[in-house]
């Protein structure tokens, strides 16, 4: 009987499915047909799976062959196919023994003259591969050290289809790759992170960076061009606390699945930093795609930052589809016959102008702009947006003197700490609670329960929000950076002096939003 059953996997956002690959010879027509909803790269397949097993010496059937791709309703893409179909075709041929492959997932591309190139999504498709009971995964070698990331899971990487026939019929050896993820992860931190101690002056700027930081708050900064906002923001990640092993793993899997892991980078060590250009449509910002649902830039800075700088010349659209992930924390994406669902989890770092000229509130210089053209420049972010940020700082320009002086600001190292022994409070406080890791993630309950406030704290916030008009959701954003302010203070209880500064941080958007 020409038959032989194999198994792959393919992707279905940051998650992969088990995808079981059989193929039969017929002594007809000679013809190669795969089907099963393959996508184009998949129907390609048949062209370099034809010319890698004629390149690597191995003999090529002049018979029927039909390749299915079940379950045969879900539609199945990318190359990672290409190895267990040339595979499968000479497993058919009793070539190689296909029950030794039984507990194997296989995966590759395949070159014209029979190498293999890496794929995306390795380190989904091995936890799959784990869970589903499958003990070895044979994949090229570009992908060895992202998969050998799975515990429990033995990893064969290979670097061509000749070498894997050899392998196969136990005419070569190969080690399975095995790695030390405490080690790698441990090494991966980057200490060449920009670093604080360079921007000079902005001391209330700085503070407010570390309150943000220090809770995973949304953060908005206004000033005047030149005032240092990028150079801030651009330094956000050398204070925030390293990733956990598990925030690395979930940002690496989606990394992958995005292909944009750098090469022989296996783990994301570092928190991602995410400055997409004003012209982003709002499907690249959320992600989407025409046949394949890629994860967009809220995915990509999932447990890092998102920075959006000159915030009011994004288009509105783009702006107004931040509104949900900002909340639920994911994003779900959905298409006529496919709905995916990705993380999303993200600090928002924006800045902006006060004006379209930048000199409003200015004492030194003149704003050229009418009330007219500053109404229609901030209006072009809404209100609902504009309460989703939980701190609005105004940065103004750096004065000369402290531009010429000598003197080095506080450097990233020591903000750093303060920033980690905040977080360190709230991983005990959260650490019976699924999917809060920091005052930020926080809802109503949490809120409740955490954010308690004596008689004074109470009537101080009652004041503010009669006066500066608040909202219901700016009411829960000032306590739960509150929290934050006295967490990094090692105080247990919200006072006075924490709602004070927490609602500094919300007065500002009434005076440019009036």
């Amino acid at each position: 009987m020409m038959y032989s059953q194999l198994f792959s996997a393919s992707l279905q956002g940051i998650d992969a499915f088990i995808i079981e690959i059989e193929t039969h010879l017929d002594n007809a027509v000679p013809a190669f047909t795969i089907v099963g909803l393959p996508d184009s790269a998949v129907k390609e397949s048949r062209e370099r799976v034809t010319a890698a097993i004629k390149n690597s010496g191995l003999v090529f059937p002049t018979k029927k062959i039909t390749v299915n791709l079940a379950p045969a309703d879900v539609r199945k893409e990318g190359s990672a196919f290409d190895l267990p179909i040339a595979l499968g075709v000479l497993s058919a041929l009793n070539i190689i023994d296909s029950g030794a492959l039984n507990k194997t997932l296989i995966l590759g591309e395949l070159s014209l003259e029979g190498s293999l190139r890496p794929v995306h999504g390795v380190l989904s498709i091995a936890m799959t591969a784990s869970k589903s009971g499958y003990d070895t995964i044979l994949l090229p070698s570009g992908n060895a050290d992202e998969a050998a990331m799975v515990e429990g899971l033995k990893v064969i990487p290979v670097d061509s289809l000749k070498q894997t026939f050899g392998y196969l019929n136990n005419e070569i050896e190969i080690q399975p790759r095995k790695v030390d993820i405490e080690d790698l992860f441990n090494k991966g931190f980057d200490a060449n992170l920009l670093n604080m101690a360079d921007v000079k002056g902005q001391e209330n700027v700085k503070r407010a960076m570390e309150v943000s930081s220090a809770g995973g708050h949304n953060m908005l900064m206004i000033g005047p061009p030149g005032s240092g906002k990028t150079m801030l923001a651009k330094r956000l990640p050398s204070i925030l606390p390293p990733l956990t092993l598990s925030e690395s793993l979930e940002t690496t899997k989606i990394h992958s699945v995005a292909g944009i892991l750098s090469k022989n980078e296996a783990l994301v060590t570092v928190r991602p930093f995410r400055s997409p250009h004003h012209t982003i449509s709002d499907a690249a910002l959320v992600g989407g795609g025409m046949n394949k649902i890629r994860p967009g830039e809220i995915s990509l800075s999932h447990h890092g930052v998102l920075f959006l700088d000159e915030l009011p010349e994004f288009a509105r659209n783009v702006l107004e589809v931040l509104r949900q992930p900002i909340e639920e924390k994911s994003i779900r994406i959905s298409r006529t016959k496919l709905s995916v669902e990705y993380p999303a989890n993200f600090m928002l770092v924006c800045s902006m102008n006060p004006c379209p000229c930048g000199n409003f509130g200015d004492i030194s210089k003149e704003c050229s702009c009418t009330p007219q053209q500053i109404q229609r420049y901030s209006g072009k972010i809404s209100g609902p947006l504009l309460d989703r940020i939980d701190i609005h700082v105004e940065v103004p320009a750096v004065k000369y003197q402290e531009l010429s002086s000598s003197r080095a600001g506080e450097p990233s190292e020591k903000v750093r700490a303060r920033v980690i022994a905040a977080r360190q409070k709230q991983s005990k406080r959260f650490e019976n609670i699924d999917f809060i890791y920091k005052n930020a993630d926080m809802g109503t309950r949490e809120i409740r329960e955490c954010c308690r406030l004596d008689t004074a704290s109470q009537d101080l916030l009652k004041m503010a929000m009669t006066k500066l008009g608040l909202s219901a959701r700016a009411y829960d954003r000032i306590l739960k950076v509150s929290r934050t302010i006295a967490d990094l203070g090692g105080s247990d209880n919200i006072g006075p002096s924490h709602i004070s500064e927490a609602i500094q941080y919300r007065s500002l958007d009434r005076e440019y939003w009036k």
